[in-house]
């Protein structure tokens, strides 16, 4: 019987990738471009694209905001279950597909993770909007990757489900 391919590799390559570039991005924003110091002005890319400076003390949609120290290393330890959840689920994964979403998602993950350990809260800094109207908060690249990781499971459970269902109905 033929060993199965192993994608470990690549979902750790993916992982260090868009942890490489969230924290390349962070920092350029908070140094080079000291976004902090323009306030709510930011640097307008598109019109419907401007970079401008949050610290999200908070996880995602503004849930759970971490106002002293204590809640502060409590999301942290949280955080790090999940990212940890999230390794072993990657390293015991065998779809090659499934092993890149979960890459993205725990390179974006960790990127957080270093943010709030150094920091004491998240940089965001993307801001998508069209006119007055923002589909999303203040977001960052990390947060993009776990977003894009997470429909990419969650598309391929519905299709292969689907899949699986219109095989079994014609046998």
């Amino acid at each position: 019987m033929p060993n199965p391919v192993n994608h470990r590799p690549l979902g750790l390559i993916v992982a260090t990738v868009t942890l490489a570039l969230d924290q390349l991005v962070k920092y350029t924003v908070t140094y080079p471009l000291a976004l902090k110091s323009r306030m709510d002005d930011g640097i307008e890319i598109l019109p419907i694209f401007r970079l401008r400076w949050l610290e999200n003390r908070g996880v995602s949609m503004g849930f759970f905001h971490a106002e002293t120290d204590v809640m502060r290393w409590i999301l942290v330890g949280m955080t790090m279950l999940i990212a940890g959840f999230v390794g072993v689920w990657m390293w015991r994964e065998k779809a090659r597909q499934d092993v890149a979403a979960l890459g993205l998602v725990l390179g974006g993950a960790i990127g957080n993770i270093i943010d709030r350990v150094r920091l004491g809260y998240v940089v965001d800094y993307a801001d998508l909007h069209f006119g007055e109207w923002r589909p999303f908060l203040i977001f960052n690249l990390a947060d993009a990757a776990i977003t894009f990781g997470v429909l990419i499971l969650l598309a391929r459970a519905l299709l292969l489900r689907e899949k699986g269902a219109n095989t079994e109905s014609l046998n």
